[in-house]
């Protein structure tokens, strides 16, 4: 239910992984295996060719069919890294970042805006555990009270699905409604009020950000973005950034953990 939350993070910690497979110093491209392993899908098709690093990227496309029914041609061409570390996780985007810090964080991986509210639109499925969010329902800034950015009416029934006090495991969709369908809706939701995770609902909140969801959704005039589109886009933009070439890097035997 929430692959596309995980892939999202585990592509975003590969950016700097890529290619070099000692065929070519071109960089990632469509069609990359297709002498060395012409039918590959999986890891366990052409083991020892293909790189964790581009299956997550295959499976980032598959799963957007699965849930969507939009696909992208994928450029591919990737190498895993040579080390593996906790502390390297702190570039990410965190559920409380403020706006600011989010776009910094997407700037420093060639991302812009747009990028940023597009990506984060693949909460569009997905869940979020209550500890993760709970703090906006009951003490919101040592203020007693929730966060001001939620819907009155969305708050009773978030604090009924994660009481005070209670189950903290308690797993909670991030686009109401709708936590299987891949579309826009989770931009409809950040409108209202009804965003979950305190990063997702600053996106209505700043400027900055509001007039992209605004997209997604449409103006007056103004017809919506096709957000599978953008999405398929981005996606592709953010697998092909600060990618090496060469014989940097290696092809993992096991995808968690460094040969």
């Amino acid at each position: 239910m929430f692959i596309l939350m995980v892939l999202f993070l585990a592509t975003f910690t590969t950016l700097s992984l890529a290619q070099g497979n000692g065929y070519g110093r071109q960089g990632t491209r469509v069609g990359f295996y297709r002498a060395t392993c012409p039918r590959c899908q999986l890891e366990t098709t052409c083991p020892g060719v293909v790189s964790c690093a581009d299956i997550l990227a295959l499976a980032a496309r598959d799963s957007v069919v699965l849930t969507g029914g939009r696909s992208w041609q994928v450029r591919l061409g990737r190498r895993d890294g040579l080390v593996s570390r906790a502390s390297d996780t702190a570039s990410l985007p965190a559920f409380n970042d403020p706006i600011s810090v989010q776009i910094r964080k997407f700037a420093d991986k060639g991302l812009n805006t747009q990028d940023l509210v597009t990506l984060v639109g693949g909460h569009t499925i997905g869940t979020a555990a209550c500890a993760v969010f709970s703090y906006r329902l009951y003490n919101f800034n040592n203020t007693n009270g929730p966060d001001p950015d939620i819907n009155q009416a969305f708050l009773p029934q978030l604090r009924a699905l994660c009481p005070n006090g209670g189950d903290q495991s308690r797993r909670v969709a991030l686009d109401t409604g709708s936590v299987d369908r891949f579309g826009n809706s989770f931009y409809k939701n950040l409108r209202n009020g009804r965003g979950v995770i305190e990063s997702d609902a600053k996106l209505w909140s700043d400027r900055r950000t509001q007039r992209f969801v605004q997209g997604f959704l449409g103006t007056s005039g103004q017809p919506a973005l096709r957000f599978n589109n953008e999405f398929g886009s981005a996606m592709v933009k953010m697998g092909n950034t600060q990618v090496k070439t060469g014989r940097q890097g290696e092809i993992r035997r096991v995808c968690t953990a460094t040969n």
